[in-house]
């Protein structure tokens, strides 16, 4: 991952491996990048988010991207609540 990649930590297991949700400025499109522990090899693998979403909702990983998308939502109805006052 370069530093200039856009990217926001998604979850940190407690044995090493990160999960990034990353966008990519030539497609458009987000998607999610697990990278291993350095013990597994610290292999990288790309997923869509609709493969990423689809693959489970009982994983760590996935209930801290399900509770960001409830934040960014929560956050953009607070904005449009004030906005409307």
């Amino acid at each position: 991952m370069s530093p200039s990649e856009p990217n926001r930590l998604i979850y940190a297991s407690p044995n090493g491996d990160l999960w990034h949700l990353l966008f990519d400025p030539t497609t458009g499109h987000s998607f999610v990048r697990h990278t291993g522990n350095i013990a597994s090899g610290g292999h990288v693998t790309d997923f869509s988010l609709a493969t990423f979403l689809a693959s489970g909702r009982n994983g760590p990983e996935h209930q801290a991207l399900w509770r960001l998308i409830g934040s960014l939502i929560s956050a953009d109805h607070m904005n449009a609540s004030t906005a409307l006052s």
